[in-house]
């Protein structure tokens, strides 16, 4: 799909879908695995991660308390970075020059008017860790592994439990990823991550090399502290005004949200090592139902320029 229609649809339908989701799946918690916390007779259990999750601000990733953060959007709109154009502080220490130089001439094109070439718009896989971006995501905990499922072109991660990376990682688009469960907390590990045409870690063109290397923490938060981390997170990316039930906020859930913190790590782009953090609460409806949107590439530009969408003369059968 291209750059214009894939911002059209985020700022009007905010809509994307995994057409593999189905009614109630990933709903029950999963069976007691691996390391885990105990409960007060000393029986292991896991925290329970599973079902549908709404991040419901675009389109980057929320910066740390402290310490190296991620690349931040230089276009801003209404205070927050703008989602419609994405130039990234090229300045951040955490770039060396030549992917400085990158993410500068991303951001050049971005300005142009001419959208720079990325993985969702330009419909390829999105990889670890661009593909957080996405506002609806969905876990799945099963005793061996963790399967989750992005709102955005069908995109699906599978997490091995309890095993090491393999002795020879074959690169690929999410690369190899596996974990454990560290109390409350869910840890993944990702090595292996494919380089491509439009490979990138973020929507303003930072670059990665094979080296790549994620970890993922996921923990609940209480409603109290998700509300805080939100807030924190939308001084940075701006909220989407969401109606559908598959992402939309429930006013009167009070339950527990579900915070990703992850550091990210690739010597060959990075000075230091980085982390960020997504936060995610429970949709209006938790039922598997997100609005279908498949990505199709096109070389025509209608929504962003305001131009006719072209009609044929005759039907086609």
């Amino acid at each position: 799909m291209n750059a214009q229609r894939r911002r059209f649809l985020l700022s009007v339908t905010l809509a994307g879908a995994v057409a593999a989701a189905t009614t109630g799946l990933g709903q029950t918690a999963a069976p007691a695995v691996g390391p885990s916390s105990s409960d007060a007779k000393g029986a292991a259990f896991v925290p329970d991660f599973s079902g549908m999750w709404a991040h419901i601000s675009c389109c980057g990733f929320e910066p740390p308390l402290s310490g190296p953060g991620p690349v931040t959007n230089r276009s801003r709109r209404n205070g927050a970075g703008n989602g419609y154009q994405f130039v990234g502080d090229y300045t951040n220490p955490i770039l060396k020059p030549e992917a400085a130089e990158v993410v500068k001439k991303f951001g050049e094109s971005e300005l142009s008017g001419v959208p720079a070439p990325s993985p969702s718009k330009q419909c390829w896989p999105g990889g670890v860790p661009f593909v957080f971006w996405n506002i609806g995501m969905q876990m799945i905990q099963q005793p061996h592994q963790i399967t989750i499922l992005y709102s955005n072109d069908h995109e699906v991660r599978h997490v091995r439990l309890n095993q090491p990376h393999s002795t020879q990682v074959t690169p690929s688009w999410y690369g190899d990823s596996v974990g454990h469960y560290e109390g409350d907390t869910l840890v993944i590990d990702t090595v292996g991550i494919k380089v491509g045409p439009f490979a990138m870690v973020d929507w303003y063109g930072t670059p990665h090399t094979e080296a790549l290397h994620v970890v993922e923490r996921y923990r609940l938060l209480d409603h109290a502290a998700t509300i805080e981390a939100e807030k924190r997170g939308e001084l940075e990316n701006t909220r989407l005004e969401v109606t559908d039930a598959g992402f939309s906020r429930d006013p009167d859930y009070t339950g527990k949200g579900l915070q990703l913190q992850f550091t990210v790590d690739d010597d060959g782009v990075f000075t230091m090592p980085w982390s960020a953090t997504m936060t995610y609460r429970r949709p209006l409806s938790t039922l598997g139902q997100w609005p279908e949107m498949v990505c199709a590439d096109s070389p025509n530009i209608y929504f962003y320029a305001n131009k006719a969408i072209p009609m044929a003369d005759k039907p086609d059968f």
